[in-house]
């Protein structure tokens, strides 16, 4: 019997392997974990959101040290910080551009796993991690976004906790359970810093562990879509794979290095960047006296808020109700389940009986949160017989052009003051919104797709 290969344990990293596997998990998510050879500009996001995660932990424990979570003291706290504290502007603007950029990393990186199908078996679980990972950073930005006790900040979350006062039965107290008092005021603004600081932190540290595990296990995809462990040489390594140490490691300083000039700029010449990233109304005091005349939430959420805003009693029954019909239909005349024809009769009957029974407002709170829950269903609503768009029929890149135009214009009109015309535009674009989902089913399976190559094609730069 062949004797056992001995690890190496000489010196201070050999005494650290023998108590801790510093070496092992080294080698098993860096030097030894394979990555596809042919990632592009759209796998820099991942690495990027994680750099931004260290940038939001940094500073906002420097912030920490010098905020008072008290209604009275709020406000002046932060422009202490601002004025008063050695290089404090410097880290608040990186705090709070940081949580704009956050967003718009984690966007981007959500619409990658959206092009090149990275949501497919077997990669189900870390699409779920991750859709887990963008509702606490939700919350996150949520209960942070109260902190500096401006104007909008007081009026925003006033808003958005008054949404939960819409839930039948249970709205009213559970509004009053959130801000810990019947208005907004100093219970609601420590139980925000609490969450903010400590609960959600560590809910989202975990969910990243748990997302980049289950990536390990199974693999990272690719532009091809083309599972990689399918061709292997004599010891075992992908074929069509590279060490992501130190291929990887420095090939994503390109885009750390663009992503930080472009976050430098930001920080030091437009850290409000117009009134989007910190609205001008959150440089004056919480006032409960005296209402702004337009509230918004922070562009991230505007598309969402759009989405509620578009909810109306007029727009259910000429709207919704047709567009459920219409769906209903089509479940009907496909090739589905005699059962799941009558699970999906049976919601849209609900529904439809809901919307005489319970007010807009209630069915906005519902189609807010229906549209971000919905990306949690996208494994199993998605049936094209490929994985990447590189191989689909050209006309679903319109789909998935005409979805970005979609997303962006619920975003703008979310900002913006309610209005007849935009009140229109969003209801359009609500219903195509959750049309390309509950329609994904049937539009992913159309066209005839285009040969997948048995393995990635690459060619090196």
């Amino acid at each position: 019997m062949a004797a056992e290969k001995k690890i190496e344990t000489t010196g201070l990293l050999g005494w650290i392997d023998q108590r801790f596997p510093l070496t092992a998990n080294y080698k098993a998510h860096l030097s030894e974990y394979y990555a596809p050879k042919n990632f592009n500009f759209w796998y820099f996001f991942g690495s990027l959101a994680m750099l931004v995660l260290v940038i939001q932990i940094v500073t906002g424990i420097f912030l920490t040290m010098h905020y008072k979570p008290d209604a009275a003291r709020a406000f002046e706290s932060v422009e202490y910080i601002m004025r008063d504290v050695p290089w404090g502007w410097l880290v608040r603007y990186m705090h709070s551009t940081g949580a704009s950029a956050f967003f718009v990393v984690v966007y981007l990186h959500m619409f990658r796993g959206l092009l090149y199908g990275s949501y497919r078996k077997p990669r189900e679980l870390i699409w779920i991690f991750g859709c887990l990972i963008f509702l606490v950073l939700m919350a996150e930005a949520f209960f942070g976004y109260l902190l500096p006790w401006g104007q909008m900040s007081y009026w925003g979350a006033q808003v958005i906790v008054n949404l939960f006062s819409a839930i039948p039965f249970i709205g009213p107290e559970l509004s009053v359970w959130i801000r810990g008092d019947y208005v907004v005021g100093d219970a609601t603004l420590n139980r925000f810093f609490a969450f903010h600081v400590i609960a959600i932190p560590l809910v989202l540290l975990g969910l990243v562990a748990a997302h980049i595990l289950a990536l390990h296990e199974v693999g990272s995809n690719n532009p091809d879509g083309v599972e990689i462990k399918k061709h292997k040489d004599a010891q075992g390594r992908p074929l069509d794979g590279i060490p992501f140490h130190p291929y990887y490691t420095v090939h994503d300083i390109l885009g750390v290095s663009v992503f930080l000039m472009i976050f430098s700029a930001v920080v030091f010449l437009a850290p409000e960047m117009g009134g989007y990233f910190l609205e001008f109304n959150n440089f004056i005091p919480a006032d409960p006296l005296k209402t702004p005349p337009h509230i918004a939430p922070v562009w991230y959420f505007t598309p969402y808020y759009s989405i509620l805003r578009a909810i109306t009693g007029e727009f259910l029954i000429f709207g919704l109700i047709p567009f459920l019909l219409f769906y209903l239909a089509v479940v009907w005349m496909s090739r589905t389940k005699f059962l799941s024809k009558l699970i999906a009769a049976g919601a849209v009957g609900a529904m439809i009986v809901g919307f005489f029974l319970f007010d807009a407002k209630f069915w906005g709170v519902v189609a807010m949160g229906a549209s971000v829950m919905i990306f949690f269903a996208m494994p199993w609503i998605d049936n094209s017989p490929v994985k990447s768009i590189r191989y689909r029929p050209d006309w679903h890149k319109a789909v998935y052009a005409v979805f970005v135009v979609i997303f962006v214009v619920l975003g703008y009109f979310g900002v913006q003051a309610p209005s007849a015309i935009g009140e229109r535009i969003s209801q359009v674009c609500t219903l195509l919104y959750f049309g390309f989902f509950l329609f994904m089913p049937w539009w992913s399976a159309m066209g005839e797709p285009k040969p997948v190559p048995e393995r990635i094609t690459f060619a090196p730069h």
